[in-house]
C-alpha cells in the first residue's frame, strides 16, 4: 500500500508542475565585432496544455530563445546560460545525445521557412516516417499508414499520392502543412511554432494557424507561438511575452495585455498592424528608428531612442521587469496611460521627437 500511494503521489506531483520553466536564460554569440547578447535573462513558466505567444520585431531574440531551449544553437561561438526545465529535466546541461532523444518525440519545432526545413531530395513521406521508425519503432508499413493519416490530419489533399511527392511538388502552404505533420508525428508534448506563417498569403496563414490551434487542443499539447504580429496571438494564446533587444519587456495573460498595454513598445507593435476598417489611403503607422545594436546596446532602456514617451531617466537607467499583479509585468519607468508619460508625450510631440500617428492609432486600438 505504501509503494502504491508513493507512486500515485509522484504521478500527481509531476502532472501538477509546469511543463516548462525557464529561469534567467541568456544566449550570446561571440563574433569578430564583439559579443552579441541575443537573449538576456529571460524567465517564464508554461503550464501543460497552454499556449505562450512570443512577439517582437526581427532581431528581438524570439527565435534564438526557442532554439536555445531546444539546444539547437550548436555553433562554436554560441554560449547559453541559465535554466530551462522540461517536465522536471534540465535541458541546458543535458548531454546532447540525450537531447536528440527528446527532439521529435517530446519536443518539436515547426520552422519558419518550410522550403529550407524539408530535404529537397527526399520524398515527404520518408521525412515523416523516419521519426516514427526511429523514436517509436514502427515497421515500414505501420509508419507509412501513420504518415498518410498525418498528412490527412493536416488537410493535405490526396494524401496517399502526396506521400510519395518531393517538397518541390508541394505549394508553400502544403509544405508548411507537411512540416507540421513531421513535427506532430511522434506526439510531442511541447511544440515551438517559429513564425509558421511568415512566407504565406493571408488566407493560407489563417488556415495554418487554425490547424495548429486545432491540434494543440485535440492533443492537449503545450505550444510556444513565435511571431512578429500581435494580431496572430490574439485569441490563439493564453499568455503573451513581448521581446525587445533580447529581453522580455512585457508579459501578461493575452486578454489583459490587449486591454491594459503598459509598455510603449507593445503599443507601437499594435499600432503597426493594418486594420481592415481603416479608410482608404490611411497612412500606415511604423515604429521610428530601428532596433539597437546588441553588441553596444543603449545604457538605459533599449527602446528609449524610439519611444514617444522617453524621458531622461529612460536614457540613464534600464527599468526592471516589474510584476504588477494578475500575471502582468512590464519594464518601463513611465508606462502607457500614466500622467508622467502623457506629459512626456506632449513635450516630445511638440519637440518633434514623437510620432503622432503611431501613438494616436495605438490609443484608439487599445480603447476599442
Amino acid at each position: 500500500m505504501t509503494d502504491s500511494n508513493t507512486t500515485i503521489s509522484q504521478v500527481s506531483s509531476a502532472s501538477d508542475r509546469p511543463l516548462l520553466e525557464v529561469r534567467g536564460l541568456s544566449t550570446s554569440f561571440h563574433t569578430e565585432r564583439g559579443t552579441v547578447a541575443a537573449v538576456s535573462d529571460v524567465s517564464f513558466t508554461l503550464e501543460r496544455g497552454k499556449t505562450l505567444g512570443v512577439v517582437g520585431e526581427s532581431g528581438s531574440g524570439k527565435t534564438v530563445l526557442s532554439r536555445s531551449i531546444m539546444r539547437l544553437n550548436t555553433s562554436g561561438n554560441a554560449e547559453t546560460t541559465g535554466s530551462a526545465v522540461f517536465d522536471g529535466e534540465e535541458l541546458i546541461t543535458k548531454p546532447m545525445k540525450e537531447m536528440k532523444n527528446l527532439w521529435g518525440r517530446d519536443i518539436a519545432m515547426v520552422f519558419q521557412d518550410p522550403m529550407t526545413s524539408l530535404n529537397p531530395v527526399v520524398k515527404v513521406g520518408r521525412q515523416i516516417t523516419e521519426h516514427l521508425r526511429h523514436h517509436l519503432g514502427f515497421s515500414a508499413a505501420e509508419a507509412k499508414a501513420t504518415g498518410i493519416e498525418l498528412l490527412r490530419s493536416v488537410r493535405i489533399p490526396e494524401p496517399e499520392e502526396r506521400f510519395n511527392n518531393y517538397p518541390y511538388q508541394f505549394s508553400g502552404g502544403m509544405r508548411q502543412r507537411a512540416c507540421i505533420a513531421i513535427a506532430l508525428a511522434c506526439g510531442p508534448r511541447l511544440l515551438f511554432a517559429d513564425e509558421p506563417t511568415t512566407a504565406l498569403d493571408v488566407t493560407v496563414q489563417h488556415q495554418i494557424l487554425n490547424l495548429l490551434g486545432m491540434h494543440q487542443k485535440d492533443r492537449f499539447m503545450t505550444m510556444v507561438l513565435v511571431t512578429h504580429d500581435l494580431g496572430v496571438v490574439a485569441g490563439r494564446t493564453d499568455e503573451v511575452a513581448v521581446m525587445y533587444a533580447g529581453r522580455v519587456v512585457e508579459k501578461a495573460p493575452t486578454s489583459l495585455l490587449f486591454s491594459e498595454i503598459k509598455m510603449p513598445y507593445t503599443q507601437a507593435l499594435l499600432s503597426s498592424i493594418p486594420k481592415i476598417v481603416d479608410t482608404k489611403h490611411t497612412r500606415l503607422a511604423a515604429i521610428p528608428g530601428r532596433p539597437p545594436d546588441l553588441i553596444n546596446p543603449p545604457s538605459g532602456c533599449a527602446f528609449s531612442p524610439r519611444c514617444a514617451y522617453v524621458q531622461d531617466r529612460c536614457r540613464e537607467e534600464r527599468p526592471p521587469l516589474a510584476d504588477m499583479g494578475n500575471g502582468h509585468s512590464f519594464a518601463c519607468w513611465f508606462p502607457v496611460g500614466s500622467d508622467e508619460s502623457e506629459r512626456a508625450y506632449a513635450h516630445n510631440l511638440a519637440a518633434g521627437l514623437a510620432s503622432a500617428v503611431m501613438v494616436d492609432v495605438g490609443r484608439k486600438r487599445v480603447a476599442s
